[in-house]
């Protein structure tokens, strides 16, 4: 067992892609460090279904596996959180088609033995695609004002993937969860 963060997420089209990367790049310029700077600098924009705590990737994959491949996802994002500790983040409605999705992926997560992060457990997870981990109360004003200029955001999420959050590096899953 690997004891790090492993997230299972969600990949965005590259229209999506690009307008979070943007609005990162936007950020940055206002003084607000995001997802592009923040530890490795290899993040992407993306949605987890989970973050697992300790686990075995290949385990994780293989219970992954078996659920039936979704289609495509489309999103909506139409509101802007901020978080405790300064996360802030892209929200999209949270439907019940991917609620379904979520809490299936967290099932296949803890039958593969790994242990998932308490935010992630259906009923108290909140889908988001992070902005920034830690916004400064000074910048609070301004990292929502630029967020909101691209919102809504009509986004779709045709890939998954295994991605340790303190190293970048990511695993592609075959299907779409």
């Amino acid at each position: 067992m690997t004891s790090m963060a492993l997230a299972v997420c969600l990949l965005f089209d590259r229209r999506t892609d690009e307008a979070i990367r943007a609005l990162w790049e936007r950020l940055e310029a206002l003084g607000t460090r995001t997802l592009a700077t923040h530890t490795h600098g290899r993040h992407v924009p993306h949605l987890s279904y989970a973050v697992l705590r300790e686990y075995d990737v290949a385990a994780v994959a293989d219970s992954l596996d078996r659920l039936p491949c979704g289609e495509p996802l489309s999103l909506r994002f139409d509101a802007v959180a901020l978080f405790r500790r300064g996360r802030a983040a892209l929200v999209p409605a949270a439907t019940e088609g991917l609620q379904a999705r979520q809490a299936a992926v967290v099932r296949a997560c803890e039958d593969s033995g790994a242990e998932l992060h308490q935010h992630y457990r259906p009923g108290a997870w909140i889908p988001h695609s992070s902005l920034a981990t830690r916004v400064r109360r000074e910048e609070l004003a301004a990292t929502a004002a630029a967020a909101f200029d691209i919102l809504p955001l009509e986004a779709r999420a045709p890939a998954c993937a295994l991605i340790d959050s303190s190293t970048g590096q990511r695993w592609p899953l075959p299907r779409l969860l």
